[in-house]
């Protein structure tokens, strides 16, 4: 597991009172496409929230890695900042907040990808062309009156925006037209195109992976991975189901559909994204003041 980008170990973590995930080992490298499949409420959505720190779920053992370093105990904006990335399989309406204030707001965590004034503008343009999204997009409040294609198209234009390490996408592929399926299957591409990125894909159906070259498949029944393989494991999947692996009945779903964010407060991240944007605004000006008083100065 040393040249993993992903390195789990022994991971087990509860809800509450109640377990959900068991002794888990996961490896993904860099550049690889996994997928995660299994029956509802097997526990999959679950492992892809506590690979991101949701506070909803309690890591009870084992190790999470990522490209070498142990996040573990780190929290959700750590792991950000670290690389990782969750695209959310119902992405939450937030009134008053336009997008573009919004996507301003998280590139301001993230330094290093140096996109500030016409950057910005300029890279936001080249994604929102590429999902084939009007920018007039920019304007409208997040994810408020937005259709299930358009909310994911936000996720895929978050995550050619950050450019993360590992990109975990939550049944991306849901509620999805054909059309609208393919504009996400090519922002996927497009992804691992520009930055060699990492992609552990979470569902329970193949139609997306139709689109995409799968490196490996894992398949988790109650909480456990109970069998992996290469792509051709997921051809057996849609011959035979599910059952082939054991009793698969479906059991209870442990997510919220009134808060599909599992426990985030949105409210408070947001806050934090923008007085991030302010304090960077502030530098910038402090910087170009002190710029204009040299030049006077000479």
């Amino acid at each position: 597991m040393a040249d993993a980008l992903l390195a789990v170990q022994g991971l087990s973590a509860s809800a509450g009172e109640k377990a959900i995930l068991h002794g888990i080992d996961l490896e993904v490298n860099k550049g690889e496409i996994h997928v995660l499949m299994g029956p509802n409420g097997a526990g999959k959505s679950t492992l892809g929230h506590v690979l991101m720190g949701n506070p909803a779920f309690t890591v009870t053992g084992g190790s999470i890695k990522l490209d070498g370093a142990d996040i573990t105990e780190d929290d959700v904006d750590k792991r950000s900042k670290a690389g990782l990335f969750i695209s959310f399989q119902a992405p939450v309406e937030v009134p008053g907040v336009p997008l573009n204030s919004f996507l301003r707001a998280i590139v301001a965590q993230h330094e290093e990808l140096d996109l500030k004034g016409k950057k910005y503008k300029k890279r936001v343009a080249e994604i929102m062309a590429q999902l084939d999204m009007d920018e007039a997009y920019l304007n409208r409040e997040l994810n408020v009156g937005f259709s299930g294609g358009e909310k994911k198209k936000v996720e895929m234009l978050q995550l050619l925006l950050l450019q993360p390490k590992l990109a975990i996408l939550d049944e991306t592929d849901s509620g999805l037209d054909v059309d609208a399926l393919n504009v996400v299957s090519k922002a996927m591409a497009a992804y691992r195109e520009e930055c060699d990125g990492t992609i552990l894909i979470i569902t329970h159906n193949t139609r997306i992976l139709e689109h995409l070259p799968v490196d490996r498949t894992h398949v988790m029944v109650k909480g456990k991975l109970v069998a992996e393989g290469d792509a051709s494991l997921i051809t057996k999947i849609d011959a035979e189901g599910f059952e082939q692996f054991g009793h698969v009945e479906e059991t209870e779903v442990l997510r919220s559909e009134d808060d599909p964010f599992g426990g985030f407060n949105v409210e408070d991240v947001l806050a934090d994204a923008e007085a991030a944007l302010r304090e960077a605004d502030a530098k910038r000006a402090s910087e170009s003041g002190e710029a204009n008083e040299a030049g006077a100065a000479e």
